[in-house]
């Protein structure tokens, strides 16, 4: 069972192995650093790799929370919560009405030369943490992936304090694609430079921002303070590269 063709630009293969009655898992080597992490090629739940520490002493590494929903992008969940683990950061993965256990479903947003992005099911992501009683203090800082779920996201009284919590510790916040339009529903664009998806564009105006417009390529990323965006998965190199210049900072 072949490795999703996203990480291997990534991640570079150490071994692989076959489970008697399972899937093949293979052991990467990411570029960013020399630690380890689980790559796995199917449904793919963050509960697995928990399975599978790295021998990378993480007691230096931050708390970082990430927030998905139904048909969250794939690519923009998987990658950076992989890169995070990979860095030796902790991770959080959480979804209102979810519990530790649970899975959202994911969608595959790719650009083939039509007016707008096709999409495509992707894999199961799993939820490592219960919404409901999360202490945003206890975190270091904040993932928005993007997708389809910030659309609805955007309109729980409970994910905008969260996100709010953020904004006003300015605590890092890392938000892709159409996860800008969470943080201009929650108030957080006013007077601050954003990326994000063209078409989520006229929220970030809206919200008092400015659109830091991206690359004919669309990996670009811009930072502003604690917030880094980026308009989608193409930049997750850099995307990921200005957050963890923030992380270590």
């Amino acid at each position: 069972m072949p490795i999703d063709r996203v990480f291997l630009p990534l991640f570079q293969p150490v071994f692989a192995h076959q489970e008697a009655s399972g899937p093949v898992w293979q052991l990467v080597r990411c570029q960013f650093t020399i630690h380890y992490v689980i790559i796995l090629p199917r449904s793919f739940s963050p509960l697995h790799a928990l399975k599978y520490p790295m021998t990378a002493n993480n007691s230096v590494g931050k708390h970082v929370l990430m927030l998905v929903g139904d048909f969250v992008e794939d690519y923009e969940a998987m990658v950076p919560f992989q890169i995070l683990l990979c860095a030796g950061h902790h991770v959080s993965t959480v979804c209102p009405g979810k519990s530790a256990g649970d899975t959202v479903a994911t969608a595959i947003h790719d650009f083939e030369g039509d007016q707008t992005y096709s999409e495509k099911p992707g894999h199961r992501f799993g939820i490592t943490t219960d919404f409901e009683g999360l202490d945003p203090s206890q975190y270091d800082a904040l993932v928005i992936p993007g997708g389809r779920a910030p659309e609805y996201l955007r309109l729980d009284p409970q994910v905008l304090e969260l996100v709010q919590h953020f904004g006003s510790t300015q605590k890092p916040i890392a938000a892709i694609c159409h996860g800008p339009q969470i943080l201009a529903a929650a108030g957080l664009l006013k007077d601050r430079a954003c990326s994000c998806y063209p078409a989520v564009a006229p929220e970030v105006t809206a919200g008092g921002g400015s659109y830091v417009e991206p690359a004919a390529t669309m990996d670009s990323a811009h930072v502003d303070g604690n917030l880094v965006t980026a308009p989608a998965w193409p930049a997750h190199p850099a995307w990921m590269r200005l957050f963890l210049d923030l992380l270590s900072s």
